[in-house]
C-alpha cells in the first residue's frame, strides 16, 4: 500500500531526514585532538593511543545502520613517521567496544599526511595542512569511506599555545556526499604551569558550508584540558568534555598517550633551540 504525505508534512518529513543525516556527519570521535603544527624529525617514528569515552553520548543523532554513540569506549592507535622537516605520515587503526552488543571490534583505519612550516620558519608561528582519507565500516560511519582537509594555524611562546583548525570533512560515498564540505572548527588555548599546562579546547560541527545548522542544531563541546611538559619524548594529554547544545553529546573523557622515538639527538636539539618552546610543544603530536 502506498501512502501519500500532504505537502506540507512531506517538507517537515524531508527537513527532518536531512537534519538527521547531516547530524550523524559530526565531528571525529575517535580522534579529539587540535593540532598545534608540530611534526616529527626526519625519519622519527611516533606512536600515540588515543583514548575516549562517550558514556553519555547520543542516542538518537544517528543514520542507521550507524549505531548510536551513546555508551561507545574507543581505542586508536597512531603510528606516524616524519619524512622531511616539514612532511609527516600517520595512520590511524580505529577500535570500539559496544556494551549493548557486548562486543570489542574493528571500527576503520584512517592514513594522513601532514606538511607544516620548518622548524627554522618562526620562533612562534606555525602554519599547515593535514590530509586525510579514511574508511570505516557502517556501525561507526553510515557513509563508510571519508576525507579531511584540516588547516593548521598555531601560535606559542613558553608560557602559552594557541592553534586553530578549521576543519573542512568531506563524505567520499553515501548519503552525506552530495551536501559538500562540513565544517568543523576545533581550538586550543593552553598555559603553562610548572610541569604541565593547563588549557581549554574547543570542538564544533556546524553542518554543510552551503546550509550552517541553527545553533540547536550544531554540536559545541568544551574540553577542560592537562597536557604533562616535564617528560622528554613523552606526550600526555588528559581531559574531560562537556556539551552545549541539545544536539551535543553530555560528558565525554578522554586521553592521548604519546611518545616519540628520538633516534637523532643532535637534530632534536637544534629543534628545540630553533623554536625556544618549552619541553611539551616539542613533542611529536600534531
Amino acid at each position: 500500500m502506498r501512502v501519500r504525505l500532504p505537502g506540507a508534512l512531506a517538507l517537515q518529513f524531508t527537513v527532518a531526514t536531512s537534519t538527521v543525516s547531516s547530524l550523524a556527519r559530526a565531528g571525529d570521535p575517535f580522534e579529539i585532538q587540535v593540532y598545534d603544527g608540530t611534526a616529527n624529525a626526519p625519519a622519527e617514528p611516533g606512536i600515540e593511543l588515543h583514548v575516549n569515552d562517550w558514556a553519555t553520548g547520543n542516542r538518537t543523532d544517528y543514520t542507521p545502520p550507524e549505531a548510536a554513540l551513546h555508551g561507545q569506549f574507543h581505542a586508536t592507535l597512531e603510528p606516524s613517521l616524519g619524512i622531511t622537516p616539514f612532511w609527516e605520515l600517520g595512520g590511524y587503526l580505529l577500535t570500539a567496544w559496544r556494551p549493548d552488543q557486548g562486543v570489542y571490534e574493528w571500527a576503520g583505519i584512517k592514513l594522513r599526511s601532514k606538511f607544516v612550516t620548518p622548524p627554522s620558519f618562526d620562533p612562534h608561528w606555525r602554519f599547515g595542512v593535514n590530509l586525510e582519507v579514511s574508511y570505516l565500516p557502517p556501525t561507526y560511519d553510515h557513509d563508510r569511506w571519508g576525507s579531511e582537509v584540516r588547516p593548521i594555524l598555531a601560535w606559542h611562546n613558553d608560557e602559552w599555545l594557541l592553534a586553530f583548525n578549521p576543519i573542512l570533512d568531506q563524505a567520499l560515498a553515501g548519503s552525506d556526499a552530495s551536501k559538500g564540505p562540513s565544517f568543523q572548527p576545533a581550538l586550543k588555548v593552553a598555559r603553562t604551569v610548572g610541569p604541565v599546562a593547563l588549557g581549554v579546547e574547543y570542538y564544533a560541527t556546524l553542518g554543510p558550508l552551503t546550509a550552517i545548522q541553527p545553533w540547536s542544531l550544531q554540536e559545541h563541546q568544551v574540553f577542560e584540558v592537562l597536557d604533562l611538559l616535564s617528560v622528554e619524548g613523552l606526550e600526555l594529554n588528559l581531559g574531560v568534555g562537556e556539551g552545549l547544545t541539545q544536539s551535543s553529546s553530555g560528558i565525554v573523557l578522554k586521553a592521548i598517550v604519546g611518545y616519540e622515538f628520538d633516534l637523532n639527538p643532535q637534530a632534536t636539539t637544534v629543534r628545540a633551540d630553533t623554536r625556544e618552546r618549552t619541553p611539551s610543544f616539542v613533542s611529536s603530536s600534531p
